[in-house]
């Protein structure tokens, strides 16, 4: 039966200390293989958490990398730390539309839809919460415009 270690590492930085070394010494694999691999497959994320699972059998292992969360993509894309205060009142970035597919692209396996134009309202969603335009609008008017069909191109 295999054994299934889960943590969050910062992207490009995990350790063999606390909490993949506890974690995996027991379970008798190369530790400095695995943090080496968590480290490759997770570098396109550094500074971001990044939840990582580690599945261990007789000895062997294989590691399966999830994506940071929504939120914290559309703040490496803009650039910043922290999303707006004031709901509706200030903006603190704009994301291009581009970008928002490519997020959606991206945490589409962790979503519960298999489809691009539902998981880019998804993401244009937690624009609306974080104060983030999309294409240079409210991110409410772009949803709007993506029932409307103004994207659909963009989805295939």
């Amino acid at each position: 039966m295999p054994e299934v270690v889960e943590v969050l590492v910062e992207g490009g930085k995990a350790t063999p200390g606390p909490p993949l070394g506890p974690a995996l010494g027991p379970l008798g694999v190369n530790i400095k293989a695995v943090v080496d691999e968590i480290n490759e497959r997770t570098r396109a994320f550094e500074g971001m958490q990044v939840p990582v699972k580690i599945i261990v059998e007789k000895g062997k292992f294989e590691i399966e990398v999830g994506t940071p969360p929504t939120s914290a993509l559309i703040k490496k894309e803009l650039g910043i730390e922290k999303a707006k205060r004031e709901s509706g009142l200030e903006f603190v970035g704009d994301l291009p539309m581009e970008k928002v597919v490519e997020i959606a692209r991206m945490k589409l396996p962790q979503m519960l839809t298999d489809s691009v134009k539902k998981a880019v309202k998804q993401v244009i969603g937690t624009c609306v919460s974080m104060g983030v335009k999309v294409d240079g609008k409210p991110p409410k008017l772009v949803q709007k415009e993506i029932d409307e069909g103004k994207y659909d191109n963009i989805f295939e």
